[in-house]
């Protein structure tokens, strides 16, 4: 039996590229595939809620690279099917304070149109410092 190489976080959401990153806002591209999809080929909402949850981590990188940022908690309403095809998340910070920011964002179609909205309150945790917790949790 061999150890079979786990994808990676991008592929497993079907990135296609960020578009843009910068001045708290970012724009992300997904290909959504039907493995990712249930019954009539809509794409599962956990998908659609980790492309914007990406965007707005993206988001709030972009502020500060030094930081890790860790969702405390976030809402998504969901309008419209999400559909095989090329999607696009948008994530942007509505308000940053030192440890805490606030971002929204949204996932649209290729037409431009709003499928769903999401809002969250990250947690921004000193990158160096999640780094040491995770190399004791596997030590």
């Amino acid at each position: 039996m061999t150890d079979a190489v786990a994808p990676t976080l991008q592929t497993t959401l079907g990135q296609v590229r960020i578009v843009s990153n910068e001045d708290g806002r970012a724009v992300i591209a997904y290909e959504i595939g039907p493995q990712m999809c249930h019954s009539g080929g809509v794409a599962q909402g956990g998908f659609v809620c980790g492309w914007i949850d990406a965007a707005m981590a993206h988001a709030s990188l972009s502020l500060a690279p030094e930081m890790t940022p860790m969702s405390l908690e976030m809402k998504v309403t969901y309008f419209a099917p999400a559909r095989p095809g090329r999607v696009t998340a948008e994530g942007w910070i509505e308000r940053r304070g030192r440890t805490t920011c606030f971002a929204e964002g949204r996932l649209l179609d290729a037409a431009g149109k709003v499928l769903a909205k999401a809002s969250s309150t990250i947690r921004l945790i000193p990158r160096e410092a999640v780094e040491a917790s995770a190399r004791r949790a596997i030590e």
